[in-house]
């Protein structure tokens, strides 16, 4: 068992939640965007929400605990498996002189929803702040280790 095990899986969670706040503030930058993609019949679609899919490193929950009740090693994280677009509807919005509008004068918006994604955005920093703390307080418990030798 190595005595940075703890800090690693903080740090791994640290990477995973910067890069979901990087996409949840990608989402909210393209909230408007009617030309971000261009489909198979060359026309242009709107920006997909894209959301971050994340998975433990090895294994699941049931193998974590099997091996903690045989072993003392427990090493852990967690790793961003895929960024996946979001399937809902793009939203209509009628707006004729948009120049993106179709014939009946309504325009394809993304399906971007800023509220949804400033809820993610919370998540994440909490998520991040946690783990946070969790390192600072295996750091400071590894620090009271190394003074009880002096």
């Amino acid at each position: 068992m190595s005595l940075f095990n703890a800090i690693n899986t903080s740090a791994s969670a640290l990477t995973a939640q910067r890069l979901r706040m990087d996409v949840v503030s990608s989402n909210i930058a393209n909230a408007q965007t009617t030309r971000a993609t261009v489909n198979e019949q060359g026309e242009f679609e709107p920006y997909r929400r894209r959301m971050v899919v994340m998975e433990p490193k090895e294994g699941s929950f049931q193998s974590y605990l099997h091996r903690a009740a045989q072993t003392a090693d427990v090493s852990g994280g967690v790793k961003v498996t895929a960024i996946t677009e979001d399937e809902t509807p793009f939203k209509l919005a009628y707006n004729p002189s948009h120049p993106d509008a179709n014939e009946d004068g309504y325009v394809e918006l993304p399906n971007v929803d800023p509220l949804k994604e400033m809820v993610d955005l919370m998540s994440a920093t909490r998520s991040y702040e946690a783990n946070i703390t969790s390192m600072n307080a295996s750091k400071n418990m590894l620090m009271k280790a190394l003074e009880i030798g002096r």
